[in-house]
């Protein structure tokens, strides 16, 4: 199934099924225009990982680490289906990053490999936004990738089952294919990544990990569609302004 949160032509905060063009909840059925989607859980925390595809790296001309590179982004971040991000005043470079989002099922700390999809509710999209022009000149990222706005996520929460092995990941602005890959291609696994972040950190039920983005990276600017593509999980797509 496809999950998605929505709120209702009353105002009131649904969870329900997504059925692409519909969605809907208790019997009821809302075309998307009699919708707001909401972004599919309220994390804590989203624990992104940098690096993940070795041609990512090397388009950024950075190695490829030897352990998963960990930054956080804040729920300040978080944007939804259909919002418009507004990018940081006064930034010459603001780039996409189309991202496999995992996001966790329950509270859990020191989880192995082989258990990690016990704790995972299911995938969802993500744009990681990001700021280069304070990301490469920073140690901790917070300018470049914690501004408002800047993890765009959702539309739904698919059941892991729905996620191929090798799901094609693809970001287009205003129609123009930009970035165009497959998850087969991470460094670290799935799997991987939630023992490595468990072993540091409790993550809570509704908490991010965002897998990272492959090569193909580029600028946003004013007036931009985004729209990114995980096979079996969904489109997310949000509009972009320059303050």
């Amino acid at each position: 199934m496809h999950h998605v949160r929505f709120r209702d032509p009353a105002g009131a905060v649904r969870t329900g099924e997504w059925h692409g063009d519909s969605v809907s909840f208790g019997g009821d059925d809302y075309d998307l225009d009699e919708v707001d989607v909401l972004p599919p859980c309220e994390p804590s925390k989203i624990v992104c990982i940098g690096r993940n595809y070795a041609k990512h790296a090397e388009e950024r001309d950075e190695e490829v680490p030897d352990r998963p590179l960990l930054f956080l982004k804040p729920p300040n971040a978080v944007a939804g289906h259909g919002d418009t991000v507004t990018l940081p005043a006064g930034k010459e470079q603001v780039e996409h990053e189309a991202e496999l989002a995992v996001v966790i099922g329950e509270q859990c700390r020191n989880v192995a490999p082989e258990d990690a999809e016990d704790v995972i509710a299911g995938y969802t999209v993500m744009n990681d936004v990001s700021n280069r022009d304070d990301q490469d000149i920073e140690t901790n990222w917070v300018r470049g990738k914690a501004f408002d706005g800047s993890a765009p996520l959702g539309p739904v929460l698919a059941d892991p089952d729905h996620l191929p092995d090798d799901a094609s990941i693809s970001l287009r602005v205003n129609g123009e294919t930009r970035q165009d890959s497959g998850i087969e291609h991470l460094i670290f696994s799935i799997p991987d990544l939630v023992a490595e972040i468990t072993t540091y950190m409790t993550l809570e039920a509704g908490d991010v990990i965002s897998t990272g983005t492959p090569e193909g990276v580029g600028p946003l600017e004013d007036g931009d569609h985004v729209a990114v593509e995980v096979e079996g999980v969904g489109v997310l797509e949000h509009d972009v302004r320059q303050d």
